[in-house]
């Protein structure tokens, strides 16, 4: 049985964890609002009703709270695409790949402000510290693993020769995938990734303003039409 001295000790948690919440929703409002680069500390807590130096006792600096924020950004994103790719037969890698891209756009249309902070320019005076680097790799794991079991079942279409230069370069998706992936399959990889960021971006930003109809049947047609393209680019097959 608990002692009693624990029952503070969990309170105090708890209340700490609501504390964060709200601070983190307020730094969301404020990065729609204002932009990362504006971030204050002071004005969420003021938005709070919290004087500056309490704020503080649960974030350090502007720096800790675009921590924060950039890894919720991750792993909401990465939980959205870990369940799309959940729900296809793991043996559709082209519903697979169609499902995991769909979501990414669906997360970014929902959170726009959110998608810039992490896939859009970065913030001046910033460095992301080696925490972000979990969180960031959630979406391109879940599509370097469709590679990886496409290539496992003998389906993985026959690969183009690579340069040693080029070769030499892949070598930290070549240590993920311990060699199983041929370096021609994770270049058209790299591409997709690359494809799929720069529609949505596009779209996100506005750049497909009299270029693609903005009703959204069209652009989501749009869309899976793009992304049905880099599917069969990557021999996934056809769905």
């Amino acid at each position: 049985m608990p002692s009693t001295t624990d029952v503070p000790r969990t309170a105090r948690e708890r209340a700490r964890a609501e504390i964060m919440v709200e601070i983190l929703r307020t730094g969301r409002e404020h990065l729609a609002r204002d932009g990362a680069a504006a971030l204050s500390l002071r004005a969420i807590a003021r938005d709070l009703g919290m004087v500056s130096s309490a704020v503080y006792r649960y974030v350090p600096n502007r720096d800790a709270l675009l921590t924060m924020l950039i890894i919720d950004a991750y792993d909401t994103v990465g939980a959205a695409v870990e369940e799309a790719d959940h729900a296809c037969a793991r043996a559709d890698y082209v519903g697979r790949f169609l499902a995991s891209c769909r979501a990414v756009r669906d997360w970014a249309r929902q959170n726009p402000h959110e998608y810039a902070l992490i896939y859009g320019s970065p913030v001046p005076g910033y460095a992301a510290p080696e925490d972000t680097i979990g969180p960031a790799t959630r979406v391109p794991v879940v599509l370097l693993t469709i590679l990886v079991d496409l290539t496992l079942a003998g389906s993985a279409p026959e690969p183009e020769p690579v340069s040693s230069e080029v070769a030499a370069s892949l070598a930290p998706m070549i240590a993920f995938t311990g060699g199983a992936v041929s370096e021609d399959l994770l270049l058209r990889g790299l591409a997709s990734w690359g494809t799929l960021l720069g529609t949505i971006s596009l779209e996100l930003f506005g750049h497909l303003h009299n270029v693609v109809e903005e009703e959204p049947a069209q652009r989501v047609a749009f869309f899976d039409h793009q992304m049905r393209q880099v599917a069969l680019g990557l021999g996934l097959g056809s769905s």
